[in-house]
């Protein structure tokens, strides 16, 4: 053998010192960290859970209806109300804010409900699927409704809470907006979920438990979602804690998870039977042969927009036991996101928190906000003069808009305004060099557009009668705006009004979404005194903000 090939060669004293070496490193290092356990302890303890504000705006038996205070200035128009599950509890949900759903959706300019059910007593044991979805969901969305002036409200369903959400939309369509759907059980036939192995009835019979409990021991339902994983769930994740004991925020981390995994709840006995029967082992949900309350729970009634937002890696809802159930519901608009985590990493993990959430609370606004009067123009603007009229309600603060105008040549113009018709309509007309008016009639919204060849009339048609009443009021709004000269503003003259219209600000509803500066330049005034003239040509024209 050449001598570069050889075995290093080591006597027996050279291994025993290396020895030594290795096992006084261990055990100082070990040492250290004996030190720091007292800490960290007081570090666990401290660790805080559920922290975003919130109140009490409904209660029925053991449920509490909360609602969350705005963290911005403006809220969205229609509500989101969280159906949690009925095991644990639902501060997963706002686990601390950097990992918190709650804050994600509120940060986003969102009016966030959640249902929290808290523990079932004795006298629960008999309540039922009708109960939990044709009394308690049904009471906390009219309510959600009445303190919003809604008709309908996004509702977003974790789990189990997911399932029930299904069924209460199906029962209830005309009362849900959009639907999101969290790591939801919906679809049982050889998904490879675990609980769909142990709830098969050739192995497992809820109702032993019941009978034998009442309502299920929460501790009953801890002991076997620990089981699903007894390695993770016992060893390794107390060797990824002492090997992080110098992290504090770790430890506190660590801390809540697990304060949140041993805060198990029991849940009422009936309805966990009928759950087990009736959606895991005779698959009836999905089927469409599910009845609760002697009522047919038709899935094809489910017409709304559908979210659903599944991980990859849940082994307790694995995505082929959710994303099936698209193919039966009644709407077109049926939108999956898979991301790479488990069941509990959607609601905590850093990664859904800067990846997922953020694109969720968008979908959510994106099928909230009904048409603006600048879709309805643009409709009519794009069959006059062949212009692309784009609106987008993401882009901006919470009561504005983006406007992109163009054609086969490419961008025409784009600006973020507010959603206040006297803006959109002097936008569009700005841009496009016409004069643009609107009139309701029954076949639709006529949509006058003249240019310097004439005046071509669009209507649009299939408007929803709560967009036909926006529309007619913005247009009364923009008629009663156009009836104003500039000389009708308080404060300015007909020496000053020649100077406007030579700079192109010609009427009221002009003056009022003007910048001071541009005002005062125009009619070489102060910029307090174009300001004056701006806040009295809005009076005129009602609510408008540049």
């Amino acid at each position: 053998m050449p001598t570069d090939q050889r075995p290093e060669l080591r006597f027996p004293f050279d291994i025993l010192l290396s020895s030594q070496r290795t096992v006084l490193q261990t055990a100082t290092e070990g040492l250290h960290k004996t030190t720091l356990v007292p800490n960290r302890l007081e570090d666990a303890a401290s660790a805080d859970v559920g922290q975003t504000p919130s109140e009490v705006v409904y209660t029925e038996n053991k449920l509490e209806l909360l609602r969350y205070e705005s963290l911005t200035e403006h809220q969205h128009r229609v509500p989101i109300l969280i159906v949690y599950a009925l095991i644990n509890r639902p501060y997963i949900l706002d686990l601390q804010p950097d990992r918190s759903i709650v804050r994600r959706l509120l940060e986003a300019g969102h009016d966030v409900y959640l249902i929290d059910w808290h523990e079932p007593s004795e006298l629960d044991t008999s309540l039922s699927l009708h109960d939990y979805v044709n009394r308690y969901i049904r009471n906390c969305v009219d309510e959600v409704c009445e303190r919003s002036s809604q008709d309908a409200i996004n509702v977003l369903g974790y789990c189990m809470g997911g399932t029930m959400s299904v069924m209460y939309a199906a029962l209830y369509p005309e009362k849900v907006n959009a639907l999101g759907l969290m790591a939801t059980g919906l679809y049982f036939d050889d998904t490879g979920g675990i609980l769909e192995l142990w709830g098969d009835e050739k192995h497992y019979d809820p109702r032993s438990v019941t009978e034998t409990f009442g309502n299920v021991p929460g501790e009953f339902l801890a002991a076997g979602f620990d089981q699903m994983d007894p390695v993770a769930n016992n060893v390794t994740k107390y060797a990824h804690l002492y090997d992080r004991l110098e992290n504090e925020d770790f430890v506190r981390n660590f801390a809540r998870m697990e304060q949140w995994l041993s805060d198990s709840v029991d849940v009422a006995g009936e309805v966990y039977a009928q759950f087990l029967e009736d959606i895991y082992q005779d698959n009836r949900l999905y089927e469409n042969e599910l009845t609760i309350g002697g009522e047919h729970v038709d899935v094809t009634n489910i017409d709304m927009p559908l979210l659903q937002i599944l991980g990859d890696y849940d082994n307790l809802v694995p995505p082929e036991a959710s994303k099936p159930f698209n193919d039966v519901v009644g709407t077109d608009d049926a939108t999956t996101i898979e991301y790479p985590s488990g069941h509990v990493g959607l609601a905590m993990s850093n990664g859904a928190h800067r990846d997922l959430w953020p694109e969720v609370a968008e979908w959510f606004l994106e099928h909230s906000e009904r048409p603006t009067l600048a879709d309805v123009i643009g409709d009519g603007i794009e069959e006059t003069l062949g212009v692309d009229v784009e609106t987008d309600v993401t882009v901006g603060d919470v009561d504005e808009v983006e406007v992109v105008l163009a054609d086969d040549d490419g961008e025409i113009a784009r600006e973020v305004i507010t959603r206040d018709p006297t803006a959109i309509e002097t936008f569009l007309e700005d841009a496009l060099g016409v004069e643009i008016g609107l009139d309701t009639g029954p076949e639709g919204i006529a949509v006058e557009v003249e240019t310097d060849e004439g005046v071509v009339t669009t209507v649009v048609k299939d408007i929803g009668e709560a967009i036909r009443t926006e529309v007619e009021e913005a247009a009364e709004e923009v008629a009663i705006a156009g009836s104003y000269d500039l000389e009708d503003v308080n404060g300015i003259g007909a020496t000053y009004a020649k100077r406007l219209r030579a700079a192109g600000i010609e009427s009221v509803p002009e003056l009022a979404v003007a910048d001071d500066a541009r005002v005062a330049e125009a009619a070489e005034a102060t910029e307090e005194l174009a300001g004056t003239w701006i806040n009295r040509a809005r009076e005129l024209v009602g609510p408008t903000e540049k």
